[in-house]
């Protein structure tokens, strides 16, 4: 209620603005708010914080950014909504949520389809990465490029999981995407979407058992405290598209569109370096922290993809293979 407060508090002084502007010049500073639903100390937001540094001094203070990170302003969907309306210019997330607009973006969400950030990186910044990107014209949105959330990792304070047969009961926080409720589904566990926002005190007060997300959130959201154990699955690889709104894009000129993009692939190569320190720094904190932290075997793992196989077939049938059969082309 509160977060459904401040974003319609941010549309109405979007229109006072606007509407007391009135008669405005070509040379009138661009306002570019950017939002996410990402702690303060994630790479994701600390690359909000770099990208309008370098945003501002790149276009000599033509365009004014301003960052609100951890959900000031909304969730993911309230984020997104807010760049198709245009009341918030820019955003990086996962593609889980994307995906609820863009159909395209659910290839992204199904199970072990990258072994490893390389392999990612290969498909993100290549053809069918672009080509994805594409795809947000439609929604009023931009894609520019692929920044980095991490792979997803399970915790949970019942038992150490170490097999597939493990996970059989677990009442798990998802996010609210198709596939990975279907993947966990499969493997036995009863999964539940929660808001990102509630989820350290369903996890406090017994609501769910279970949450998966990148290790950098164990860490910012302090589920440590109330998690014993943490599985090293790397179940779904989340890439964090940097988006801007649409309006706003075709209301830069040549030249600040060029910033724009010149700053953000600059800061995509810096954030997915802070990713990977990060991830290195949240596995040790954890441990230090008191969490027993499980390293799957190679066999084990190949156990979890042949269990969750059928939720690719499941895409098959809803999406046709056209995008999946492009990325495993590339990463095989």
């Amino acid at each position: 209620m509160k977060q459904l407060f401040l974003f319609l508090s941010l549309i109405i002084v979007v229109i006072f603005v606007s509407a007391c502007s009135g008669s405005s010049s070509k040379d009138e500073v661009k306002v570019m708010r950017l939002a996410n639903a990402t702690p303060d100390d994630r790479s994701l937001s600390k690359a909000l914080y770099l990208f309008e540094e370098r945003l501002e001094e790149e276009t000599d203070g033509s365009i004014d950014v301003e960052v609100y990170t951890n959900s000031v302003i909304g969730g993911d969907r309230e984020v997104f909504e807010g760049m198709q309306l245009n009341t918030i210019q820019g955003a990086s997330m996962s593609t889980g949520p994307i995906a609820q607009f863009a159909d395209s973006f659910n290839v992204f969400e199904l199970p072990f389809l990258f072994a490893n950030e390389e392999e990612a990186y290969e498909v993100l910044d290549g053809d069918v990465g672009d080509r994805l990107l594409d795809e947000l014209n439609e929604q009023n949105v931009i894609g520019l490029n692929y920044w980095e959330n991490g792979f997803r990792i399970l915790s949970n304070n019942v038992r150490e999981i170490k097999t597939v047969d493990d996970v059989k009961g677990l009442d798990i926080r998802t996010l609210e995407n198709e596939w990975h409720m279907e993947l966990w589904n499969e493997l036995g566990a009863n999964p539940t979407p929660m808001n990102y926002g509630e989820l350290y005190i369903g996890l406090e007060q017994g609501t769910v058992d279970a949450q998966e997300n990148p290790v950098g959130n164990v860490v910012n959201s302090h589920f440590y405290e109330v998690q014993d154990h943490l599985t090293v699955t790397n179940h779904i690889y989340n890439a964090s598209p940097f988006m801007v709104s649409k309006p706003f894009w075709e209301s830069l000129t040549k030249e600040e569109q060029a910033a724009v993009k010149k700053v953000s692939d600059e800061v995509q190569q810096e954030q997915r370096k802070m990713n990977q320190q990060e991830v290195e720094d949240s596995f040790a904190i954890v441990k230090e922290k008191g969490m027993k932290v499980t390293e799957l075997s190679e066999e084990e793992l190949e156990r979890f993809r042949e269990a969750t196989s059928q939720v690719r077939e499941r895409y098959i049938d809803k999406y046709g293979d056209e995008w999946l059969k492009q990325i495993e082309a590339e990463t095989n």
